[in-house]
């Protein structure tokens, strides 16, 4: 199951994924963790990187070339959009398998394999768009048959930026982490319109609240959408402050088997996911790509094909 955490920056979005992603890990559940914020943290929040993951981003070219695989509709890297869904002859992954991007690609932090877009550098200033390097992201996941048991944890973009893309459509849930405050549940009010549109379910994880007014706020403001929420945690302060020790609060560790639990009851539609894909590949195609490429893009849609489906394997 593919999970992305979204929210206001300084939501503790970060902070939730590696949390989840933590207790996924120590379940025993094969997890793999994806920084896919501007702001590269999440290695930071799980814990000592134990082997740094070589950033996606600057190997984009490369990982089109290993995905396209033998597919006959797309004739070059260069051709190939990160919205590009697989067909046949197309290369698809297991999560964390035995193939050439994830050997080269997988780093480990706190225990938990970690996928990584990489930062900015001196060469993207000026001139690049944060969500070309993001496009590695969402072709991972748009050539990745996981199933049942298996967790994907991206943590996104901050605020609605997220739609600047088709990626907020690759996921199974998204878990909006929200404060008890009129800017915190802002974002909310945003991604729920976006996302309904797509019938993308978005789920409302409280943070940091403090009392029962918070939480009352929060349930005025979300409603039936508010899943959970986690207290106030100086169990997280220390961590970030880099003392170690002692256990998540109760509360929080309950919160955490609440998401857990929403996930696994999800049932994964492999149709809705690949018509997204095939959705926002197309508008892209018109709108600058096939200018771009010299081809109709349309082209590399392979039809009836569907990845996890009857024909997709």
């Amino acid at each position: 199951m593919r999970v992305a955490f979204v929210g206001k920056g300084g939501s503790g979005k970060t902070t939730l994924s590696a949390l989840f992603s933590r207790h996924l890990a120590r379940s025993g559940a094969p997890v793999l963790a994806v920084d896919g914020d501007i702001n590269q943290h999440l290695a930071e929040a799980l814990g000592p990187v134990e082997r740094p993951a070589v950033p996606l981003g600057p190997h984009l070219r490369d990982i089109k070339d290993f995905l396209r695989g033998d597919n006959p509709r797309i004739t070059s890297p260069e051709s190939m959009l990160k919205t590009t869904p697989p067909g046949r002859g197309s290369r698809l992954l297991r999560p964390l398998g035995d193939d050439a991007l994830h050997a080269r690609h997988v780093g480990r932090a706190g225990g938990v394999p970690l996928m990584v877009t990489g930062e900015f550098d001196e060469s993207d200033l000026g001139v690049a768009c944060y969500h070309s390097k993001l496009g590695a992201v969402e072709l991972y996941l748009g050539h990745l048959l996981d199933g049942s048991g298996e967790y994907v944890v991206v943590d996104m973009t901050a605020g609605a930026d997220a739609f600047a893309s088709g990626l907020f459509t690759r996921f199974d849930l998204t878990f909006l982490v929200a404060e008890p405050t009129r800017k915190g549940v802002s974002v909310y009010r945003q991604y729920r319109d976006h996302a309904e549109q797509f019938g993308i379910r978005v789920a409302v994880v409280g943070n940091k609240v403090t009392c029962e007014d918070d939480l009352l706020f929060l349930k005025e403001q979300v409603g039936d959408d508010l899943l959970t929420h986690l207290v106030q945690s100086p169990w997280v302060r220390a961590a970030e402050q880099g003392r170690t020790g002692g256990e998540l609060e109760p509360h929080n560790q309950h919160a955490l088997n609440v998401l857990r639990e929403t996930v696994d009851a999800h049932v994964r539609d492999w149709d809705r996911l690949h018509r997204h894909a095939v959705e926002f590949h197309l508008r892209n195609a018109r709108a600058w790509a096939n200018d771009r490429a010299g081809e109709d893009l349309a082209a590399q849609v392979d039809p009836d094909y569907v990845p996890g489906g009857p024909a997709g394997g």
